[in-house]
């Protein structure tokens, strides 16, 4: 078989072999989906090409390859905490994320030689390979300081109470028991400590440390140390052994620290208008920033006086204006309904939204000038998946600091094998 074959033959030999349903179950996509591709002339998008061709060549994930160790990546998002542990030596062997737009962009970005599961509750811990780490970031709504204020005003259940998202903790806990990782790393908002009066966290960390039997590393961290945006999460560090690991070994922010200027488009025709990765967002010679992101007088007005309403009331509700030196707010996953958080300033005229491609730098995707990371998505579902991700340079810190102690249980382990080995064959 051609290994260079098109995605339309992988999808049709991939279709004598498993029924649709099949097909759309191990792609994570409906069977209707996979109706459509068999009717496009080019067949399906090509980054679906390594999972049709893993389902035809049975590539075993746990086959070694150069890498320092292997992590799964669950609640995936677009990839921001892989992207951080890929750059110091993992490799993602299983990957789980239920939204669609999230996969198409994950799969855009990241070589995927696996199929990706979708709705975790409903794997079965034996689909998923051993693993040296299991990486995290588990729904945060249930537990952020917004989402249980949304949830109290329309009297909705909150925390561990929220059977459709606050007890995915308990998948992730089902599964670190099964396959019982060197470590693992989990990632949630900082609210998650104080929710319901600290109960919720106290739930989290006994269930690591007692029942699984782990040594937990808590620790608030600021992302305003690595990119020019205000957002603090928690990150709890894991290991199954005892190992010397410090957070002070953590850099709180990197040499070149920025503010919201190095992050924007330049306007000065130093960005491309006719790259591709451009063009959505900005236009003519100087590459000046599209009118569609300029907030519109009814909205901006709207925005101002509410503002002023608050204020004048004492509140600090209200939007967040930035300028080229200012670090901004927290971009949040609603920003694609105002930009309120986040609103630059364009002196006179009204201010305007950042573009999905500056959200990339501000997330850390992308550093300032570049445009490497692909946006395959509308500009709604862009602001969703940046405002839900984390700060890729804090995550590729902390990975660098995880890393020695993951090798060197790795090499405890191998000892113990060995010495097993040895002791059969004396």
């Amino acid at each position: 078989m051609n290994m260079k074959a098109s995605s339309r033959e992988l999808l049709s030999l991939s279709l004598e072999r498993y029924s649709q349903a099949d097909v759309a179950r191990k792609l994570n996509v409906t069977a209707k989906t996979v109706r459509g591709w068999e009717v496009r002339e080019d067949g399906p998008p090509e980054y679906r090409v390594s999972q049709l061709q893993q389902l035809l060549f049975s590539v075993d994930p746990s086959t070694p390859k150069s890498a320092d160790f292997t992590f799964i990546d669950l609640f995936a998002g677009i990839g921001g905490i892989r992207k951080g542990f890929e750059k110091h030596g993992g490799r993602c062997v299983f990957t789980s994320e239920w939204d669609k737009y999230a996969v198409n962009t994950y799969c855009e970005n990241f070589t995927v030689d696996h199929p990706i599961a979708g709705d975790i509750t409903k794997v079965a811990v034996d689909d998923i390979p051993d693993h040296d780490l299991l990486l995290a970031g588990f729904p945060c709504q249930p537990f952020s300081i917004a989402g249980v204020s949304k949830k109290n005003s329309l009297g909705r259940k909150h925390g561990f109470q929220d059977k459709t998202q606050g007890t995915l903790f308990f998948d992730v806990a089902r599964i670190i028991q099964a396959k019982r990782p060197k470590a693992f790393l989990l990632e949630n908002v900082k609210n998650l400590m104080s929710h319901d009066k600290g109960k919720t966290f106290q739930v989290i960390k006994e269930t690591l440390e007692q029942e699984l039997g782990y040594r937990v590393f808590p620790r608030v961290v600021d992302g305003k140390g690595f990119v020019p945006q205000h957002r603090e999460r928690i990150y709890l560090v894991g290991y199954v052994d005892d190992t010397d690991f410090s957070w002070d070994a953590f850099r709180q922010q990197a040499p070149d620290r920025m503010c919201i200027g190095d992050i924007l488009h330049p306007n000065d025709g130093s960005e491309d208008a006719e790259h591709e990765n451009f063009s959505r967002y900005i236009t003519g010679r100087k590459g000046k920033v599209l009118d569609k992101y300029i907030l519109s007088d009814k909205l901006w007005n709207y925005l101002y006086e509410y503002a002023a309403k608050h204020k004048a009331k004492g509140n600090g509700f209200g939007y967040g204006m930035v300028t080229k030196k200012s670090v901004a707010r927290t971009l949040s996953a609603r920003y694609y309904k105002d930009g309120s958080e986040i609103l630059v300033s364009r002196g006179p005229g009204n201010p305007r939204r950042l573009t999905p491609r500056e959200c990339a730098r501000l997330m850390g995707y992308d550093k300032p000038g570049e445009a490497s990371f692909k946006i395959p998505v509308s500009d709604t579902q862009s602001y969703k998946q940046f405002g839900n991700s984390v700060v890729v340079p804090v995550i590729e810190e902390i990975a660098r600091i995880m890393k020695p102690h993951i090798l060197s249980l790795k090499d405890e382990e191998d000892v113990h094998v060995h010495q097993y080995s040895m002791s059969l064959n004396a």
